[in-house]
């Protein structure tokens, strides 16, 4: 058994581990080999997700959704097959593994690039669950709506907050993967809790605020006290909106900025993470949000950023969204560089494009969201690492005489190869002598990915990092979705352009 999985983490959903998952694998897999597959693997699902909104402290959604199924890949005289079910049965499974070879078979005459995977050890029989204390599902909807609806009474109670949305959303993702020298079994649980406090004055303004508090692989005890401390951010949201909504809008112009994690990762995953996807940077993936501008030929040479920019791929974070045992093809969770002194030295890989290129071995980047799809190359936890000792966000703001602070995620615009974007946020402060001075309106910040990350001159130490990310990360055709996380510390960069967003009409 796999010596990684702590005695302490719950155990898998036993109507999961009730299914017959060994005798499944093994007839699909037998029948794939009996009808000369060169490679064949075999995954069994079940997730289980969960979707509660209230308005106002009023309940106005609540969604469950409960799938199970197989699916069948195999690899035919270099060409991929795959095939899919919702009958567990080991009939079901041969056949699903029949209609894989047949699938590869049709295809292998508009192949034109034979399919080769990377090695990788076979790890045996092997157990993994991920760090969460309370399955939430373990928790009655009745409880759940009772904690959105006493955090959004106590925002109601404010003068200056008209309307409160509140949403809480689950997912148990369970997982057996089996390819004759792997079979693992696996369990996930994550959630992603926001409140909105929205202001309307008689006079016609509007502004909304939300809560900081990022997704998490965690369970029920991330919203109760041991994870974050929405008590403390639900307390300070109201003066917020309030002092937000009388705020003057910004000038545009150049800025130094001081950036929060709570909005930077989003700019870490669009013109980091999706740029160093390997399949993107090669062309493979133009139809679904574009390529990438840091193509292979750059590996070792592209000056992304700065030299205290330090990025990793990351599938063995704690409590990330996109933290596995084994990926979709058998591959152990790691870590690697992405971007080492601001030099572009790594990518994002899954088994047929780190055998493409040359790199040896994935480093576990196969994913699919569910038992009908196929496994995509998809993102890992792509991380800035804080400075060993560095700052803290207030010695970062002291070392700023003009410039903004800000916090929180909100709209964002990106070209097709990762390169020139802007974003807003929730929160923005302007600095004036090193100190906070009030909150600014209608900031965005725009530029192009390495003029950015090359205007960082300092990052926060590790008290200052936080691990932010998103259920909702979308590639591939059919569309896909997955969870990935981004932890950043906060971080110094001088002269960006800010952008007033009325004036440019957005």
């Amino acid at each position: 058994m796999d010596d990684r999985r702590k005695s302490t983490e719950p155990e898998i959903d036993p109507e999961f581990t009730a299914l017959p998952l060994r005798d499944l694998a093994d007839a699909a897999l037998a029948q794939a080999k009996a009808l000369g597959a060169q490679h064949a693997d075999f995954r069994a699902e079940r997730l289980r997700g969960q979707h509660i909104g209230l308005s106002d402290g009023t309940p106005q959604t609540l969604f469950d959704a409960d799938d199970a199924g197989l699916a069948v890949r195999v690899i035919v005289d270099g060409t991929w097959g795959f095939a899919s079910t919702v009958d567990l049965t080991t009939d079901a499974a041969a056949q699903a593994a029949r209609q894989a070879v047949e699938v590869a078979k049709v295809a292998a005459v508009m192949n034109t690039e034979p399919i080769e995977l990377a090695p990788e050890p076979g790890y045996g029989d092997v157990t993994w669950v991920s760090a969460y204390q309370i399955d939430p599902f373990t928790v009655s909807v009745a409880d759940k709506v009772a904690l959105l609806a006493e955090w959004s009474t106590t925002l109601l109670r404010h003068d200056a907050v008209s309307h409160v949305d509140a949403s809480l959303q689950q997912v148990r993702e369970c997982k057996f993967y089996a390819d004759g020298a792997t079979t693992a079994t696996q369990q996930r649980v994550r959630l992603s809790a926001a409140v909105t406090a929205v202001a309307v004055t008689d006079d016609g303004r509007f502004d909304t605020m939300r809560t900081l508090a990022p997704p998490a692989g965690r369970g029920y005890e991330y919203l109760t006290g041991t994870g974050w401390d929405f008590d403390a951010e639900l307390a300070e949201l109201p003066e917020l909106l309030a002092a937000k909504l009388m705020a003057p809008s910004v000038q545009a112009g150049r800025y130094d900025l001081v950036i929060g994690p709570s909005n930077l990762w989003l700019t870490i995953h669009e013109s980091i993470g999706h740029a160093t996807e390997l399949d993107r940077a090669l062309g493979y993936e133009a139809a679904y949000a574009g390529t990438s501008f840091a193509t292979p030929d750059k590996l070792g040479s592209l000056k992304y950023g700065s030299s205290v920019m330090h990025v990793t791929g990351d599938r063995t974070a704690e409590h990330g969204l996109a933290t596995i045992g084994y990926d979709d093809e058998g591959v152990a969770g790691q870590s690697w560089d992405l971007i080492s002194g601001g030099v572009l030295t790594g990518f994002q890989l899954d088994r047929r494009m780190a055998q493409h290129c040359g790199f040896g071995r994935s480093n576990g980047c196969a994913f699919s969201d569910g038992p009908d799809h196929i496994p995509l190359q998809r993102m890992a936890n792509v991380s800035l690492r804080p400075a060993p000792g560095g700052p803290s966000t207030d010695d970062l703001i002291s070392r700023v005489e003009d410039g903004i602070y800000i916090l929180g995620d909100k709209s964002w615009s990106i070209d097709m190869q990762r390169y020139n974007f802007q974003f807003t946020g929730q929160r923005f402060f302007k600095i004036k002598g090193g100190k906070l001075a009030g909150q600014l309106r209608d900031v965005a910040y725009q530029a192009t990915t390495t003029d950015f990350w090359g205007s960082m001159e300092a990052v926060g130490g590790p008290q200052t990092y936080v691990l932010g990310g998103a259920f909702n990360c979308g590639k591939g055709q059919p569309g896909q979705v997955a969870p990935v996380s981004h932890g950043c510390p906060a971080a110094l960069l001088r002269g960006i352009r800010i952008l007033n967003t009325v004036e440019e009409g957005q």
